[in-house]
């Protein structure tokens, strides 16, 4: 059931997922081999050399595929998008999508978990984390209720739970600049991403956009002290490699590319001199480089052995952008299908 992209009308789309996901168990035991009923999961096979093309979501005129998180469990990869649609209504709305994958060619259709609303636009899904019994998505608000391209002052960012990595509750807003800041007072808050401390377990790093990388922390994903602000780009990716936080980011030029710091207090930041632009300058689906890139450690999977990186790129915003992949061994050689 090999599904790249979607087009189509929205309404159809929303009415018809509950329909998707009474077919998706069948289907995707199917081609897992698994009877369907079987509890047991097989391995998932997940073949970089089966790749033809970089591009696994494509995006058209009606629909954008963007800021990418993923997450490995029970033999399948879980992608978790933003998807712009445009509807009847000729106007397009955002939704925190998901796909997933058993070998990294054939994929879902995007599924949208998050309401239809001008007014939320739920999107930008940062990462998925395991918190005590429950599944964590941390993701965004952004609202655009005039049609305005960009989201409004209204936009914050939010965590949604859940126990299957399918089903997920209502929206917890994230009070990141501490209790006793009021909603209003918050400020526009973008692209959350969350990290346990390296050092402290138990204790949680939310990384968020306000033209900076902002950092609070929380022991409990509820009352949240703020703590730093870090001047770089947009879209915080933070992995802990040799025991440094490495933050990769969206810088704000035109070399576009994925930015990195790292730091091994949070507090003093060294630039990485280098950028990962992977082949946007020979991708012509790609004009304007790669943004969004979000990196997932597989080097203990030993079907992949590799980290991932999961980018968008395309010549729009709310439409015509696509959701690419790579792969590197050490964070500094990245390979992707058809590098010569």
């Amino acid at each position: 059931m090999a599904v790249t992209h979607f087009v189509g009308d929205n309404t159809m789309l929303v009415a018809r997922h509950n329909l998707w996901n009474l077919l998706e168990t069948a289907a995707f035991s199917a081609l897992l081999f698994i009877p369907t009923g079987c509890t047991k999961t097989m391995p998932a096979k997940l073949n970089l050399d089966l790749l033809t093309s970089p591009v696994i979501l494509k995006g058209n005129d009606d629909t954008a595929y963007r800021d990418p998180a993923a997450i490995y469990h029970d033999g399948l990869l879980r992608l978790y998008y933003t998807m712009w649609l445009k509807d009847t209504d000729s106007k397009r709305y955002s939704y925190t999508a998901m796909s997933k994958s058993s070998d990294l060619v054939n994929w879902t259709k995007p599924r949208p978990i998050t309401p239809k609303d001008l007014n939320l636009n739920f999107s930008s899904p940062g990462n998925i984390i395991r918190y005590g019994n429950d599944w964590i998505l941390c993701h965004q608000t952004y609202p655009t209720p005039n049609s305005e391209k960009y989201g409004n002052e209204n936009c914050r960012i939010w965590i949604t739970r859940s126990k299957d990595l399918e089903n997920w509750s209502k929206a917890e807003m994230l009070m990141v600049k501490g209790p006793n800041v009021a909603v209003q007072d918050m400020g526009r808050l973008i692209d959350p991403y969350l990290v346990e401390d390296k050092d402290k377990p138990g204790k949680w790093w939310c990384f968020f956009d306000d033209n900076a990388a902002n950092m609070a922390w929380s022991y409990d994903l509820k009352t949240w002290t703020y703590f730093n602000r870090i001047p770089c780009g947009e879209n915080p990716c933070v992995l802990i490699d040799n025991d440094e936080y490495l933050l990769i980011y969206d810088p704000k030029d035109e070399d576009r590319g994925a930015g990195m710091k790292r730091s091994k207090d949070l507090v003093n930041w060294k630039d990485v001199k280098h950028r990962i632009q992977l082949g946007q300058k020979q991708w012509p689906w790609a004009p304007g480089g790669i943004g969004a890139a979000f990196v997932i450690d597989l080097r203990n999977e030993p079907s992949i052995a590799k980290y991932l990186m999961f980018f968008q790129a395309g010549p729009g915003f709310k439409d015509n952008v696509s959701i690419g992949i790579a792969w590197s061994d050490d964070l500094k050689t990245w390979k992707w299908p058809g590098k010569k």
